[in-house]
């Protein structure tokens, strides 16, 4: 069959049934639109998953590899890549609560993270907000010794990127059990809202957790 009969077919069905109806191969040719020299498109998207699985195809990465493994033009490559990335974004499950998680103060912030009192070392969570105030990403960014957390403020704004956040909230804990800021705390938080600003987003909140309570730079002036 030639790529000029299967194109037509494959989105006539799409269109017709929808993307349930579709097999993997057939999704994937609709991507590849077209096959290349002595394979049709759908050789090409069954050569595809034979080589990743069916479990480990949505997680290409990388366009140089599928032009140097299957011989495809870089714009099919970033095409694939580009796809499944999107899938990832958009259709990952969030973290437990967060879908449904608004914060609107610090102690919300501090309701949400409680587990934090509990930790022996330092350790820096990034909360992710859209702009309702839903967390729709929360991540461990890194985990100190007990009188040290290094902070990378790429790491920081990394997810918000990733996820479209509009708004950060950095939160770490201090072992000791006082919340009280440092001067590196406070000089750390200076550094994020700086760096923010850059992105167009907004760095609300740095809370300290220590065992009985915490605090929020927001609250003592710092942002």
């Amino acid at each position: 069959m030639t790529d000029k009969k299967e194109k037509p077919k494959f989105r006539e069905k799409l269109t017709e049934y929808g993307p349930k109806f579709m097999t993997i191969q057939e999704l994937i040719a609709i991507i590849l639109n077209t096959g290349k020299p002595g394979e049709s498109i759908t050789e090409l998207a069954d050569k595809l998953l034979k080589s990743y699985g069916t479990n480990q195809i949505k997680d290409i990465k990388s366009v140089v590899q599928l032009q140097e493994s299957f011989g495809l033009p870089n714009a099919k490559a970033c095409k694939l890549v580009a796809c499944f990335e999107l899938g990832r974004r958009l259709f990952k499950e969030p973290p437990p609560g967060a879908a449904s998680r608004i914060i609107t103060s610090p102690e919300d912030v501090y309701e949400f993270v409680k587990d934090m009192r509990e930790f022996r070392k330092e350790k820096l969570r990034g909360l992710y907000l859209n702009a309702r105030n839903h967390v729709v990403y929360k991540e461990d960014i890194s985990v100190g010794t007990q009188t040290a957390n290094l902070v990378s403020v790429s790491d920081v704004l990394r997810p918000a990127i990733e996820y479209a956040a509009v708004g950060i909230i950095i939160v770490h804990n201090h072992p000791s059990g006082d919340p009280d800021p440092s001067d590196e705390d406070i000089a750390i938080t200076k550094k994020v809202v700086e760096a923010t600003k850059i992105f167009d987003i907004n760095l609300l909140d740095h809370v300290i957790v220590g065992k009985n309570g915490f605090v929020s730079l927001n609250e003592m002036g710092v942002m």
